[in-house]
């Protein structure tokens, strides 16, 4: 080991160079270990699982999950023997007022037995009782630690006293652990629980599905044993009610499954591109060792004269090596950690579970392990090389020349490190290329200069439509005389946020079956929405303030209702509001991108009516100055009307798009970080290398010189010794990754995955990259004194 300490400058770059390397890996390895290798906080959370409905396809094609039915539900309930607990909830929110300010606070409405299927206990207090989930028993409340705390102190005797939500009383019978809440699983990642407390008029509803299911499977069930059964149940419902249920089904998801997602493809992806990385890295070091052993042979040679054998020898350039990635190992996770503590924010609003990133013992057995693998994959071949050398001729040369076997493996080290450098890069290039077309793909309204914000009035203080329509005009007149604000409207969903889709029912036009029903995004909209969001009007005219159950369509809707029909007065119903009002087309509007920005745009409607008690609004607003600098004022207007009405999610639209692309964000900004990673490691690889060449040739640079070659000789050489291996391994680089570009068909929009743009430009980059990094051992070789080499020689 004094050998290191005689070569520090050596062993630091080593160190830091699979510091790099290992510490990337960590990294990426804590993310997967936290998604998908930890179990759920929950108890034995393999055994936990949603269940979803399963649509007719001809009515939403491709869509795989449906939210339940109430009706249908409890027959699961009743009819499933293979789970032990099954249970109904979905989202809800409270103005909390009493204590100040109304604040908006954010509520799990649970069936009656779901913390039995979460297997949950109260920290303080108790669950729900049966016969709390039903109407008038309702008004009791559990709350989250994090509530607890904050809002009440963490007052031991917090149970039986009350809380005003939306203007009621609540009872606080209970307060959940800490280890209850889980971002992974939202309902439980909430601020109270309240009781579902469902009438027997809307437990009897099912044809509007609204309400999500969670169940624990019985010990020893399986998946599919479940899903089987919940096959059978769906095919009975589908016969006993085949108004209502023709076409649907059932899937039940585990909720590991569920909380993953899509990321699982995404953390392969980026698993594989670290290892890449990481290879990198090794051959990197790799080249930097073979280069210290030709400096070495004297000593080895040395070495092996006294009898140290061949064997000795490869053991102790193992063991150096082993050393150096063990060092480069603690160095890893000491970047590791500070990099997942740097990148907190941007982890916890892309990557499920971010909360549960942590360097545990897993994570460093794996560190431990990739020091192992580094060591090998960078020591083994520069010691097997030293091994096989020639000792006696190396006492005689001195030292000097490695031969034409030791330049040729790290000529094929470089061409190694370019090629792995051209997949990196060229994954991340496409990645980013994709990621700025969906920022501009046409979404088919204007997001600049446009904030929104969410408003959802409190159905015990606005119980009839007149209250609801007047808090809105009135805001909306209040908003509209702000200075620096164009246009303000409101809606219930956002573009690009998802929504209503409701089956579309002609006048006239026979009773269908549900799965034949023609489908659409519905949504509600307030006179001026059109201008505000600059949504281009194609016939007829916009909304006005006078109207009454007036309908915009879709250029798609149209298509699709009408084909090429005129739709304009024409009369539809949206039975699932209700059967009997008709509402009359007045205009046909351009397509508007309600979901996925990287999918085709939904065929929509938009209804208004004067009177409407539509609660739940979020309030756009076109300005013609920055939006966040009105935001202030137009919230005081909206407390002018009610001051104890909450106002959440205020934020630009820009905002909003934005939000819709983190995952692709995140994916484009790692593998960016990687990528170049990667052309540093390479650049430095192709520098360190070249520098020992240009030592190791010293005698022959100067006896050419002295003979006679000129400076642009010497360049040219030195260069030309550079770039020949840069360019083998582009073109090797270049054929792997079009061979591997399947692999990220699916992740990419709006770009091929072998984008030739992309790879010319990764080419002209990398080739750049090595030219320069040539040119300062080339200029130092040209440099050389001739009578100083051939002395010291």
């Amino acid at each position: 080991m004094r050998s290191l300490f005689r070569a520090p400058g050596f062993a630091v770059a080593v160190i830091v160079v699979l510091g790099l390397g290992i510490g990337a890996n960590t990294a990426i390895f804590s993310i997967v270990n936290a998604v998908l290798l930890r179990p759920l906080p929950f108890d034995e959370p393999d055994r936990l699982v949603r269940i979803f409905h399963v649509p007719p396809q001809s009515t939403f094609p491709g869509m795989k999950r449906f939210s339940v039915s109430p009706a249908n539900f409890y027959d699961w309930q009743r009819a499933a023997q293979t789970f032990e607990s099954m249970a109904l909830f979905r989202g809800r929110q409270f103005a909390l007022t009493g204590s100040g300010n109304a604040e908006r606070v954010l509520a799990g409405a649970v069936g009656a037995e779901f913390f039995k299927v979460a297997h949950a206990r109260a920290a303080l207090g108790r669950v729900f009782l049966p016969e709390e989930d039903s109407p008038g028993r309702g008004q009791v409340v559990i709350l989250s630690d994090r509530f607890w705390r904050s809002h009440l102190g963490a007052a031991p005797d917090v149970v039986g006293r009350m809380l005003t939500l939306d203007g009621e009383a609540y009872s606080i019978v209970g307060v959940m652990p800490a280890r209850f809440s889980a971002k992974a699983w939202p309902v439980t990642d909430r601020d109270i629980w309240v009781p579902l407390a469902y009438t027997d008029a809307r437990r009897a509803v099912r044809d509007n599905h609204n309400d999500a299911v969670a169940a624990r499977l019985k010990p020893g069930i399986s998946v599919k044993q479940a899903q089987a059964e919940m096959d059978a149940i769906s095919q009975r419902l589908e016969r006993e009610y085949p108004q209502a249920n023709t076409g649907w089904g059932a899937t039940v998801v585990p909720l590991q499954d569920l909380i993953v997602g899509d990321i699982r493809t995404t953390l392969a992806m980026l698993l594989a591109a670290v290892a890449l990385v990481l290879l990198i890295a090794c051959a990197n070091v790799g080249n930097l060792l073979f280069a210290r052993g030709l400096g070495r042979r004297k000593e080895l040679a040395i070495r092996s004269a006294l009898g140290a054998g061949r064997g000795r020898v490869f053991q102790q350039l193992l063991t150096e090596a082993l050393v150096l990635a063990t060092a480069g190992g603690a160095i890893g996770l000491l970047l590791a950690r500070a990099s997942l503590a740097a990148s907190a924010a941007l982890l916890t609003d892309q990557v499920p579970r971010a909360e549960e990133i942590s360097i545990d013992g897993r994570v460093l057995l794996f560190a431990l392990g990739a020091s192992i693998v580094a060591a090998i994959l960078a020591g083994a071949l520069p010691a097997l090389r030293a091994g096989r050398t020639d000792f006696n001729d190396a006492l005689k040369e001195g030292g000097r020349s490695d031969g034409a076997v030791g330049i040729r493996t790290r000529r094929l080290l470089i061409v190694c490190e370019v090629a792995l450098s051209v997949v990196l890069l060229m994954g991340a290039g496409v990645m980013l290329r994709s990621l700025s077309a969906l920022r501009h793909v046409e979404a088919g309204f204007d997001p600049r200069n446009v904030l929104t914000m969410q408003v959802a009035l409190p159905q015990v203080r606005y119980q009839t439509p007149a209250l609801t329509t007047a808090f809105f005009d009135s805001a909306l007149q209040r908003i509209r005389g702000l200075p620096g604000v164009e246009a303000a409207a409101a809606i219930d969903n956002l573009p690009v946020q998802g929504g209503s889709v409701q089956p579309i029912v002609h006048e006239g036009q026979p009773e269908l079956l549900p799965r034949d029903q023609p489908t659409a995004a519905v949504r509600k909209i307030t006179p001026g929405y059109l201008k505000t969001m600059r949504i281009q009007l194609l016939r007829g005219r916009d909304v006005a303030d006078t109207d009454t159950d007036v309908m915009l369509v879709s250029r798609g809707a149209a298509k699709l209702l009408w084909g090429d029909a005129d739709p304009i007065g024409r009369r539809v119903t949206l039975p699932l509001q209700s059967k009997t009002v008709l509402k009359q087309v007045i205009g046909i509007v351009g397509d508007v991108k309600q979901g996925e920005l990287s999918e085709p745009p939904m065929a929509t409607v938009y209804e208004y009516t004067h009177e409407h008690d539509w609660r739940g609004l979020s309030i756009v607003i076109k300005t013609s100055t920055p939006p966040a600098s009105i935001a202030q004022a137009a919230t005081a207007a909206l407390h002018a009307i009610d001051p104890e009405q909450p106002i959440q999610n205020i934020k630009t639209m820009d905002e909003v798009l934005d939000e819709t692309l983190t995952s692709q964000r995140f994916s484009a900004f790692v593998l960016g970080l990687f990528a170049s990673l990667a052309l540093a490691l390479a650049s430095v690889g192709i520098y360190s290398v070249l520098s020992y060449i240009v030592r190791g040739r010293s005698r022959e640079i100067g006896i050419r010189t002295a003979l006679g070659a000129r400076t642009s000789n010497v360049l040219r050489l030195v260069i030309v010794e550079g770039m020949t291996p840069t360019l083998v391994g582009i073109a090797a680089g270049a054929v792997a990754a079009l061979g591997s570009a399947k692999l990220l068909e699916k992740l990419v929009f709006g770009v091929s995955a072998a984008d030739p743009l992309t790879l010319a430009a990764v080419v002209g980059v990398l080739a750049l990259v090595a030219l320069v990094a040539s040119l300062v051992p080339a200029y130092r070789a040209a440099r050389l004194d001739p009578i100083a080499v051939l002395r010291a020689d």
